[in-house]
Formats: structure tokens, sequence, C-alpha cells
């Protein structure tokens, strides 16, 4: 039986196509998945989107549509960028799907009759985009402190959780668990920023607006989006307060929650107590990563600034710009993104560090040895430093992936193909060549050839398609986590296939 492993993105609200800030996230979360199943683990990958709340309703009266149109819409718009960004998720969820509603429904009831549910009144200010309420003190400068754009007066009848009674319990349980909320300093913020102050209860339902699920004992009231989006990591897993399914049983509780850092306070107090009011395990970690910015930006459609993945990908290609997303960005504080460091990281990593060492190498195979494998001759010092830096790369890589250190873990594989590149320096095949002396050239060809296949497994979580590609060119299926363990993986007398450019180095003056 393999170790099972649940790894899930927030679920995308369906008010807008996702910008690459949005899309970041599933690719990070689609790296990790890949690893994780790379090094043997059952995964189970969930993402999808977040349909229901006052905006889109407003979104679907301008539009002139009802709100299932206008989230059918924008949900296939969410998962083709999905797909196009090449992720593998196994479960994408919506929460319009008729279970998920009747789980929140029976979710709201078994707290309320527990009593960590009580109607009462809201009366307070109100952030449309953001989805939440605010008292005076919260605001910064008048606006909402989340997304900075107005706050209006807003008073209705309102069922309320009691945060409050599991507060003490929940700062328990952050401190003594220590890797729950990362990175370190996301933790800190919420411990001293918003729970020991002191909580309010949360508003959990609505009656302003009808675009939710309706509380099925009072029916004026809709499930406000905290109970019904957060929801959506177990119900679509198979858990129900009556009786939950063989697969939440074996899945939960889930080992990463990737967020990003606005939404923390969320996942990290909101969704810990529900579930502790479940009598549920809570999640292992809860990752809130750093922005994609837009030069020094926040992406925002009133700015002007906002790039979509699927337009990059028309330019650069998926593996482009996966690379991009991944590698530059840092663990804990904000990415940017501009069009120039977008084509220097093409042309000097992907282009000039990767792609011309594999054509380099395979097209030196087919020149010297009529494209086949060489046997490994006459072995000299340099061979075992170039070997060391190889083998020691699954290590690095995951102890970087364990600690979610993404962006460190690509640069601890193309460590390989950087020292491979200086190897080709260093031994000069050419010149070996040149003087006849095939016994040590069978070697360096060997070296580089296995060095490079070495480099395309650990590669594959990041860029599939171009390990794949990798591996085809050198007519090989030995690309399994375990065959990197020693250096001998590829077979002498492979026939290899001919060379193709992985990347094309792009013009900057054209571009």
């Amino acid at each position: 039986m393999k170790e099972k492993f649940y790894i899930s993105t927030a679920i995308a609200y369906t008010s807008s196509k996702p910008h690459i800030g949005n899309t970041y996230e599933i690719v990070l979360a689609d790296a990790i998945a890949r690893f994780k199943r790379l090094e043997g683990y059952d995964v189970y990958f969930q993402t999808g989107t977040d349909e229901h709340g006052q905006k889109i309703e407003e979104k679907a009266k301008e539009a002139n549509i009802n709100p299932q149109e206008y989230v059918d819409k924008v949900a296939l718009e969410v998962r083709q960028i999905w797909d196009t960004m090449n992720t593998s998720y196994d479960k994408f969820v919506r929460t319009t799907n008729p279970n998920h509603e009747k789980v929140v429904q029976k979710i709201f009831k078994k707290l309320y009759d527990q009593g960590d549910i009580y109607k009462g009144k809201y009366e307070g200010l109100y952030c449309t985009p953001c989805e939440s309420f605010f008292t005076e003190s919260q605001l910064v400068d008048g606006k909402c402190p989340d997304c900075g754009r107005e706050v209006t007066k807003a008073s209705e009848e309102a069922y309320f959780f009691k945060l409050s009674n599991y507060a003490d319990r929940l700062v328990e349980y952050i401190e003594t668990h220590p890797d729950f909320i990362q990175p370190e300093s996301r933790k800190n913020e919420m411990i001293n920023n918003f729970i020991k102050p002191g909580l309010q209860d949360l508003c959990v339902s609505r009656t302003s607006f009808s675009w939710g699920i309706p509380v099925e004992f009072d029916s004026k009231h809709v499930v406000y989006v905290w109970i019904d989006a957060l929801s959506n990591y177990i119900t679509f897993l198979g858990y129900d307060p009556d009786c939950s399914s063989d697969k939440f049983n074996e899945y939960w509780p889930c080992d990463i929650h990737l967020i990003g850092k606005d939404i923390l306070r969320f996942h990290t107090i909101y969704w810990p107590i529900m579930l502790m009011a479940l009598d549920l395990p809570l999640p292992k970690k809860i990752f809130g990563h750093p922005w994609m910015l837009t030069g020094t930006d926040k992406m925002s459609k009133s700015k002007g600034n906002i790039v979509y993945a699927d337009d990059l990908v028309n330019t650069y290609g998926v593996d482009a710009v996966r690379y991009y997303m991944l590698h530059e960005m840092p663990f804990a504080n904000d990415g940017t993104y501009t069009d120039e460091l977008m084509v220097e990281r093409y042309n000097s990593d992907l282009a000039n560090i990767l792609g011309n060492l594999v054509n380099r190498t395979i097209s030196m195979a087919k020149k010297y040895f009529d494209n086949v494998v060489p046997e490994v001759d006459a072995i000299e010092d340099i061979d075992n430093d170039l070997k060391n830096v190889v083998l020691s790369a699954k290590d690095n890589v995951k102890k970087c992936m364990d600690e979610l250190r993404v962006a460190d873990a690509i640069d601890a594989v193309f460590e390989i193909f950087r020292r491979s590149n200086k190897y080709i320096d260093e031994t000069m095949p050419w010149a070996l060549a040149k003087e006849g002396n095939t016994a040590r050239l069978k070697t360096v060809i060997y070296n580089l050839l296995e060095s490079i296949r070495v480099g395309a497994v650990l590669l594959s979580p990041f860029l599939p398609d171009t390990s794949e590609e990798i591996f085809k060119q050198l007519n090989t299926k030995n690309n399994g986590y375990d065959s990197i363990d020693n250096f001998d993986g590829l077979d002498s007398d492979i026939k290899l296939n001919d060379p193709s450019p992985l990347f094309v180095r792009i013009d900057k003056s054209v571009n």
C-alpha cells in the first residue's frame, strides 16, 4: 500500500478569469503533487471553483444571465487555464455541485444543533469584492484592509459561529504544531494580530442576496462563503456528518492546503475551528504562498497590469511559463513578472543552460558514435566530481521540496546542467576526437548523457513536457525515482534519437 498524500489549492472565485498570480498556485501545487508521485506516494490533488455569493449574483445580473450560467462559463475558463498549464489535478470541484450543497447544509445544521451557531443581527462595514465584514478599527484609511476598496454599512439578520469558544484550543494547537502554518512569519501574524486580541463571532449566513446554499431550516438565509467554500476540502473527499466515505477516511487529514497569503486568516482560523467543532483532525500544514506582482505592483484591472497565463503560453510555451512561475517566486517574499525578465530567464536558463547542453551532447553522440550510447572506458578523477554533483542532487531536491522551497529545488536540478556544461569545457570532447582518444571520449559522452537523464528525472515535476522530450531523445524509459540512485541508468548500445532543440533563443530586439 502506497502512503497517501492529499494536497489542495484554494478554490478559484468565479467572478472573473484567473491571472498569473492565481495560476501560480495551481502550478506550484502541481509541482509538489508530481514530486510526491515521483517519490511513490498515492497522491490526491484537489482544486476547483468557489461559485456562490453576492459578487457573482451582481456580475450575472450585469451580464443579463442567471448566476448558474455565469459560473458555468467562468468555471470552464478556469479549468481550461489549469489544463493549459498541464496540471495533474485528480479532482476539479465546483461548489454548485448538488452533493456538496447537501453536505454543507448538514454541516450547518450540525453546528447549529450543538450550539456553535446561533441567530443574531449583523451591523458593520461590508466589502462586497472580499465578501467580508469589518469593524471600523479594522479598516485601513477607511477602506477594506484586504483589497483597499470602499466598504458600505450593512445591517441584517444573520447566523453566527462562536469562534471564541475555540480560540484557546486553536492557539494551543498552533503553538504545539510548529509546522502547521508556513512560513513562520505568517504564523506569528495570525496569532498576534488576529487570535490573541480576541476573535469576534463569525457571520455565516446572509439574507441580502439569494445566490447561495439555502439554510435548510431557515430558507430566507443562505450559507455564507466560509462554511460553503471552506468545506469543499472535505465534502468532495466524501465527508458526511452522518457517514463519511472510505476515501475520506483514507486521505484526511490533508497534508497541505496551498493558499495565497491574503486568505490565510480564513484557512488558519475559521477553517481549523470549523474542523474542531466537527470533531475532525486538522490539516497537517497550511502554506500561505506569496503573491506574484507585475513589476512592483499587485495585479488589478484598474491598473491595467493583469497578465494571463494562456497569453504567456502562446508566446513562450507551457514549460517556459511553468519554469518562470516556479523559479521566480521566493519562499516567503513576493515575486515579480516582467516581459524582460521572462525573456532573460528563457534565454539564459532554458535555452542556454539546459537546451544547449542537451542539443550539444546528443549531437556529439551522433557525430562521434553514430547516435549510439557508448560504453564507459577510460575514467579520470574529474568524472567523479561530475558524478558526485549529479548523484547528490536527488537528496538536495528532496530536502528543498520537503520544506516547500520549490524555487531552490529547481536550482538544485539546474546545478546538474550547469556542472555538465562545465564538464564539457573541462574535457573538450572535440579535442579528444581530434586526438583519436576514443576510450576517453566514450566515457565523457556517456557521463554527459547519464547526467542529462538524471537531471530529466528530477526536472519532471516542474517541466514535465521538457523531461518527456529529453527521455524521447535519449530513447529511454528508465525515468523512475529509484533509477537515479546510481550513475548507470542509461544502457550502452541504446540508439539515441536525433537531437532536436528544446528551447530556441528569443531575439530580445524582436520581442
